[in-house]
């Protein structure tokens, strides 16, 4: 199950809607998601690759 770590919505791993999450995994294999709200809200920040803290 992903939880967004910005509005703590959940989605489990045979949810079809799970395709629109954003997902960013670590090179040590930590995973961050982002539900689609979220995600929509956040989208200059994440293309800019501002750091998490600043949005």
């Amino acid at each position: 199950m992903w939880t967004c770590e910005r509005c703590g919505a959940a989605v489990e791993p045979g949810d079809p809607a799970r395709l629109a999450w954003s997902v960013e995994r670590e090179p040590d294999g930590r995973e961050s998601a982002l539900c689609p709200a979220c995600a929509r809200e956040h989208v200059r920040d994440i293309e800019a690759r501002l750091p998490r803290e600043w949005w």
